[in-house]
């Protein structure tokens, strides 16, 4: 479900709400494999759907920053701010993955805006996000996001 907000004003009465979650989002092999030419992070438990069905985790597995990456995606999904001349995301607090992503699971996002505060221009977001997988016991993303939003 998405919140649609509009303009800087109506994103501040929204700390410390809970959002909810976003739509889920299949990782598939092609992302995985798209992701590690894009970074060059070959190793075989991302891109080797053979060796991989041997190891640790039975089959290939996103990449952590794979799934880092698509909190951008999964946030605007959750969060939609209208009315306003840019959004940036400002950085990580903090960032956790306590389970693996297996290739062709879908995972989606769960949302808390803790704190909304003024910066020069616009207002600072800090989100507490957590990326849950349709085939995975706990989460395999937890982070505490900054976002700034620009009027």
């Amino acid at each position: 479900m998405t919140t649609t907000v509009t303009g800087l004003a109506e994103i501040k009465p929204l700390a410390g709400r809970d959002l909810g979650s976003s739509s889920w989002l299949e990782v598939g092999q092609e992302r995985i494999d798209a992701f590690a030419d894009a970074t060059g992070d070959h190793q075989w438990i991302h891109v080797d759907p053979d060796r991989a069905k041997d190891g640790p985790f039975g089959g290939t597995v996103a990449h952590g920053h794979l799934t880092l990456s698509l909190l951008i995606p999964l946030w605007n999904d959750v969060l939609d701010v209208q009315g306003i001349e840019m959004a940036v995301s400002h950085g990580l607090n903090r960032v956790r993955f306590p389970a693996p992503v297996p290739s062709g699971s879908r995972i989606r996002l769960g949302a808390t805006l803790m704190e909304v505060s003024d910066v020069p221009g616009g207002v600072q977001v800090l989100a507490d996000l957590v990326v849950h997988c349709d085939r995975a016991d706990r989460p395999v993303c937890v982070a505490e996001a900054v976002y700034r939003y620009y009027g």
